[in-house]
């Protein structure tokens, strides 16, 4: 009676369109008066989920990623992906997955991406004369790299969940956040040939060269944040820190893309975002709290291993359940109400717990690109004005490409864990 209260509050709120968060307060708000609970339970645990040091990086990623997106970074990025591949056919549907892959050193959250990228790329992509959907689609799928290749918010809540080390996860990403993009390359290449899509010209190294030194700030921020984390030279929260004062002299004085008197509107920006963010980590834990004491993570754990014990097949019913869970709930809540509860399922058929952390991941950044309630593709239609059922049909190709690689990376676990293993012994 409670839990299906619970339950049927949170599904009402996401069909009249609130907010996740929100929708996460409300159904706890409920569940707590029908059974008799002290309200100031809500406080509690929204305080309690969001104290932790771990989750103070959020800000000050956000605030790096704005800063250099507002210091021009963007269109840099762009510039190096268009110089690299747009003389291929389909060359600025290439360059808009390539542009996303550097970009995802800087963001973190794919979201941003999908508005920082297709703010320049759908625009330039539907004058050169390719369709709107298809524009739409390709930033909204080539953002899901985004939180795969490091740094990565996912992760992070991951970390600050299950005491997982953020470094090596960050480490296991890169290698499947490669895999993605590449794969998302070839499906825009073989559909530009078959829709006879338009290829640029050939522009010389020495464009390459101009505009590789104009992107360097940008690739060597990804590689001062890894290497400070995996170096053991600083936390994640202190990388963020570091990332968000990068961020700030380079755009100030290496771009100037902004000025000082710019600044106040990007830290609001940022607060804002972030807050937004954190406040639903608080809110999820509530919502999870209530979960745990019906002990319904616990029911789906048995259930699972009631079935079977295989781990393969384990990883299948996984996928299966997260991937439905991600076309309707937000990858933070869904992170925080049901990671804990899978990763105990893993761990007792032998399953890597970084292996398996990636394996989530990856899962749930394909549900922000899975109609109907898919984060991204809402971005990337308004961007591009399109209808949503217009970019649901042209992400079915990237969606299945995604897939294909979600399969590999889930039964190939060398693929997540060959970069940790080599500088964690």
């Amino acid at each position: 009676m409670l839990v299906g209260l619970l339950f049927g509050t949170f599904a009402v709120c996401l069909i009249l369109g609130v907010p996740v968060g929100i929708a996460l307060a409300l159904a706890s708000t409920a569940y707590l008066y029908a059974a008799d609970i002290d309200l100031s339970v809500v406080a509690q645990f929204t305080y309690a989920g969001m104290d932790s040091f771990v989750l103070l990086c959020i800000p000050g990623f956000v605030l790096a990623g704005n800063l250099m997106n507002g210091g021009g970074i963007t269109d840099q990025i762009v510039r190096f992906g268009n110089s690299l591949v747009g003389h291929v056919r389909g060359g600025l549907g290439l360059a808009n997955v390539t542009g996303s892959m550097i970009f995802a050193g800087i963001s973190g959250t794919a979201v941003a991406e999908t508005a920082s990228i297709g703010a320049v790329m759908i625009p330039a992509m539907r004058k050169s004369g390719y369709d709107a959907p298809f524009a739409a689609a390709v930033t909204a799928a080539a953002s899901t790299v985004g939180p795969i290749i490091p740094p990565s918010v996912p992760m992070i809540i991951v970390g600050t969940l299950t005491g997982l080390s953020v470094g090596k996860m960050f480490l296991a990403g890169a290698v499947p956040g490669l895999l993605l993009g590449a794969g998302m390359m070839l499906t825009v290449y073989l559909l530009s040939r078959r829709r006879g899509y338009p290829k640029g010209t050939w522009q010389g190294f020495g464009e390459v060269l101009r505009s590789s030194r104009a992107a360097f700030w940008a690739l060597l921020m990804t590689a001062l944040i890894l290497y400070g984390i995996v170096g053991g030279v600083f936390t994640p929260t202190e990388a963020s820190i570091v990332a968000a004062i990068y961020a700030f002299v380079v755009g100030l004085f290496v771009y100037k893309g902004f000025g000082l008197r710019d600044l106040p509107g990007i830290v609001l920006e940022s607060a804002i975002g972030s807050g937004a963010l954190i406040l639903l980590v608080g809110f999820a834990n509530v919502f999870g709290w209530i979960l745990t004491s019906e002990q319904i993570p616990q029911a789906i754990a048995q259930a699972m291993l009631s079935v079977t014990d295989n781990k393969y097949l384990i990883l299948l019913m996984v996928n299966v359940l997260l991937l439905i869970v991600g076309t309707f709930m937000e990858t933070i809540a869904a992170l925080i109400i049901l990671f804990p509860p899978l990763l105990a399922v893993a761990q007792a058929v032998g399953i890597d717990p970084i292996h398996f952390a990636i394996v989530v991941v990856l899962n749930l950044m394909i549900g922000l690109t899975t109609p109907p309630v898919g984060v991204c593709l809402f971005v990337a239609a308004n961007i591009a004005n399109v209808p949503l059922g217009a970019i649901s049909r042209a992400i079915v190709p990237f969606l299945i490409c995604n897939l294909l690689v979600l399969a590999l990376v889930s039964y190939v676990p060398w693929i997540s864990l060959w970069l940790p293993s080599l500088y964690f012994n």
